[in-house]
């Protein structure tokens, strides 16, 4: 194993914690920035979500919720079933989103992985990683208009 392969970033947001919370989990919001993509679940711990294409009605992700504390946490797993690799626990990556806010600029910090204990881990990283950069942008803009 080649140590840890997990995808770190960091951005500022000129926002209220609350408004970049609500477009973490807001669905009229993550389409616009999540490749239209909406999240479809009761955003309680343990039980599912599915990142459901808007247009299409595909399930491009499924997981789990797995912490939710409203503007400061969100903690989910993640698996993409059409991917190549089995759906079993050991494939699932987990992604946290951590908020904090100063002089109304929002933080917002993401973790995702661990991409090397998984099936096609680095192949998986660097998706992430440029599939993120473009998201986070793109949701920065949406979020400072």
């Amino acid at each position: 194993m080649e140590g840890d392969l997990i995808f770190r970033f960091s951005i500022d947001i000129k926002a209220s914690r609350s408004k970049v919370w609500d477009a973490l989990i807001n669905p009229e919001i993550t389409r616009q920035y999540m490749f239209g993509c909406v999240p479809i679940t009761d955003w309680k711990e343990g039980n599912s979500l599915i990142w459901r294409g808007f247009s299409d009605g595909v399930d491009y992700v499924i997981g789990k919720v797995v912490k939710f504390e409203p503007e400061k946490l969100l903690s989910i797993t993640t698996f993409n079933p059409h991917g190549d690799q089995a759906d079993i626990p050991e494939n699932y990556l987990t992604g946290e989103y951590h908020l904090s806010e100063e002089n109304g600029t929002t933080t917002l910090h993401i973790l995702q992985g661990d991409f090397a204990s998984v099936t096609n881990g680095r192949s998986r990283f660097e998706e992430a990683e440029e599939s993120w950069e473009m998201a986070l942008q793109k949701l920065r803009s949406i979020l400072e208009e």
